[in-house]
């Protein structure tokens, strides 16, 4: 399995931006598809944003599209979220999950084989 840290949380204001980090270790990154998850107390788990196998590319929530990107480095086995225009309805935790190669559901949490432990991301009014 593939072992990832999220990192980059915390408080920002109203329509402030925040990115994400999320570093992975263990087994090959290449085997895994890589993307962000949230949730809000008393809420599911939400999916955010995700790398396609193929084609290349990205899928990204309706809720949060023109706002939020997915991007990756893969030199360093790293992947991001950045996050603009954040508004206070959408504190939560960020969690950074890994899918293996093959696998069908990109936005369902239980398609995801691995999961960072999160991050808190609070939004001030």
């Amino acid at each position: 399995q593939v072992q990832l840290v999220e990192s980059g949380g915390g408080l920002v204001q109203a329509g402030g931006s925040l990115r994400l980090s999320c570093a992975a270790s263990g087994r090959t990154f290449s085997s895994y598809a890589m993307g962000w998850f949230r949730q809000a107390p008393g809420k599911e788990r939400e999916f955010v944003a995700a790398f396609k196998w193929s084609p290349i590319g990205t899928y990204v929530a309706d809720s949060v599209k023109g706002r939020f990107a997915i991007s990756r480095d893969s030199a360093k086995n790293t992947v991001y979220l950045q996050m603009n225009s954040l508004n206070p309805g959408e504190p939560a935790v960020y969690y950074c999950a890994a899918r293996l190669r093959g696998s069908v559901g990109y936005y369902y949490p239980s398609t995801y084989a691995c999961w960072g432990q999160g991050t808190q991301v609070t939004v001030s009014s």
